[in-house]
């Protein structure tokens, strides 16, 4: 129940963070992309998992919260312990109280929930023009096709708006966002990142990555929940086939 009362409230933040669209009508059909975790068969790619949680860090994480997501459980995306606590202590929180009733920040810890930039929603808000960035913890899994709504979403900006389309002061025309005016302004572009494994940080190659850290952030327990079924299906066939194979066993001279 909890899980389901956070999506709605993602799938609500999405459209007051983009400053409430100003036309009812939606967007541009999505860009449709394949994903690795796509099919039976499909799962995570760890090193574009790594990929995507550099963009959440050194750009997403400036605006936007992950509540969901222990510091502690990025060591699922290649993560080593020590690189967990240096990225856990750039941020800090209030403390229990002292012996004194004072409480004091502190550094995050690994076993900290992900910290946001900003102490509340409202200083959120506040810095962000009125609109209060949505926490990205289950945005993948906030509409219907949700990873291919945020790449189409980090693709669909425009310099200019066409025809017809005027954009209010202050807000952004993106092809995709329905009603096309979006508070958020164009969050990726080439070279915005250095990957640390040499892979080109294209504009497509930084939407994909971040789709993909964010659909692990909101499923992380996909790559386990396919292989048990994979597991659970294969004993069903042997077990079908045993049952089978005693049924014959069982009515053979009545054959």
């Amino acid at each position: 129940m909890r899980k389901l009362i956070l999506t709605a409230l993602v799938a609500a933040g999405l459209i007051g963070a983009a400053g409430a669209a100003q036309a009812s009508e939606g967007g541009a059909p999505l860009i449709k992309m394949p994903h690795s975790w796509d099919g039976v068969f499909g799962r995570y790619n760890k090193a574009q998992l790594k990929r995507g949680f550099q963009v959440f860090h050194d750009v997403c994480s400036n605006c936007h919260t992950l509540r969901l997501v222990a510091y502690r459980n990025l060591s699922e995306v290649g993560l080593t312990p020590d690189e967990i606590k240096v990225v856990a202590a750039e941020r800090e929180i209030p403390d229990a109280p002292n012996d004194e009733g004072v409480v004091v920040n502190r550094p995050g810890r690994a076993s900290d929930k992900y910290i946001g930039p900003f102490p509340n929603e409202k200083a959120a808000a506040a810095a962000n023009g009125g609109a209060l960035p949505p926490d990205l913890s289950l945005i993948n899994k906030a509409r219907v096709s949700g990873p291919d709504y945020v790449y189409s979403l980090m693709m669909g900006y425009e310099d200019v708006a066409p025809e017809g389309h005027p954009i209010p002061e202050g807000k952004f025309y993106n092809k995709f966002f329905p009603g096309n005016a979006i508070s958020m302004p164009p969050q990726v572009m080439d070279d915005l990142v250095t990957y640390a494994d040499g892979t080109k940080a294209t504009k497509e190659q930084l939407s994909a990555d971040i789709v993909a850290f964010l659909n692990w952030a909101a499923e992380p327990e996909l790559d386990q929940r396919k292989g048990m079924g994979l597991y659970v299906m294969l004993f069903l066939g042997v077990l079908t086939a045993l049952f089978y194979a005693l049924k014959r066993q069982i009515w053979a001279d009545v054959h």
